[in-house]
């Protein structure tokens, strides 16, 4: 089983579009049975909050629910629970590294490094820009999907 977690700011926009549009294309590549996909927040802001209502409505546009997902906070324990522990920007970066204690495995990314991108996948919530983090989170998970068939068929 591959474990991916995304983590951004508040885990109310981009790190919950990101794992549902994960968990939409995992399950359409009958992947489900061996890709796990999360979401958590390096602030307690909005922990316990539901999903942003601009995150929860592009994702309705698209047909992916997201019902039920509230905002959860990274845990140290997580770095070893996961594979992938992915941010959405720099900040977000520097924050994962600092609660996880560092990456020794080399499990943290940038979600636009799967795209070919060093950019910061922006925040909808000062941007007010929905569409635009959809299209970044949606060309980093098909990266990232790539990814993870290829060691999934490498593995067989």
């Amino acid at each position: 089983m591959i474990k991916v977690l995304f983590i951004c700011h508040g885990n109310i926009c981009r790190s919950p579009m990101a794992e549902f549009l994960m968990r939409d294309l995992v399950h359409k590549s009958n992947l489900s049975d061996q890709v796990l996909v999360a979401s958590a927040a390096t602030s307690t802001e909005e922990i316990g909050n539901p999903v942003h209502y601009g995150t929860r409505e592009k994702l309705r546009q698209v047909g992916i629910s997201c019902a039920g997902k509230t905002a959860v906070q990274l845990k140290k324990s997580d770095y070893a629970k996961y594979d992938y522990l992915i941010g959405m920007d720099d900040w977000n970066i520097r924050n994962m590294r600092r609660m996880l204690g560092g990456d020794p495995d080399g499990k943290i990314y940038k979600m636009l490094e799967f795209a070919g991108s060093s950019r910061d996948v922006a925040d909808p919530w000062y941007t007010g820009d929905f569409e635009a983090t959809y299209r970044d989170i949606m060309a980093g998970c098909q990266g990232l999907l790539r990814e993870i068939g290829e060691k999934i068929q490498n593995n067989r």
